[in-house]
């Protein structure tokens, strides 16, 4: 008899999709960290890596650009970064294979040996792909100087 109700609960379920949980919000932690680390650090072999090849850039004055200019812009050797302090962070799942991490921070630095501040919120959308989360949407948007 169990085996009999073992096969009608197979046969049940038989072709349905198994539904994997949302990836955790640790790992979308672990990833964004990660990613902004590289940033931060120039390190453009881990960016190469990081940064999906058919990345959508919405820089913060609403220009659309990919990972070339991504990558370009933070490997840039006349530009120097100060340590940076990301607030308000947000972790949205969606799904097992996809995240949104997001924040505000105010990024100062060097330009071409000028200092420059830029105070931004952003949202990072990676999925995972070939076993490697990448991102693969980033918007920009720059906070005005009264906010």
């Amino acid at each position: 008899m169990a085996m009999l109700v073992a096969v009608a609960m197979l046969s049940a379920c038989a072709g349905e999709p198994v539904a994997r949980a949302d990836v955790s919000v640790e790992t979308l932690r672990e990833v964004g960290d990660r990613f902004d680390q590289a940033q931060i650090a120039k390190d453009g072999a881990v960016l190469q890596t990081l940064v999906a090849d058919d990345l959508i850039f919405i820089e913060g004055d609403g220009t659309r650009s990919g990972k070339k200019a991504f990558i370009d812009g933070w490997t840039d050797p006349a530009l120097s970064f100060e340590p940076i302090a990301i607030e308000d962070r947000v972790f949205v799942p969606l799904g097992p294979d996809a995240g949104i991490v997001g924040g505000e921070v105010v990024l100062r630095g060097r330009a071409n040996g000028a200092p420059f501040a830029s105070h931004i919120r952003f949202a990072d959308t990676f999925r995972l792909k070939n076993g490697t989360w990448q991102a693969t949407h980033i918007q920009v948007t720059r906070v005005p100087a009264n906010k």
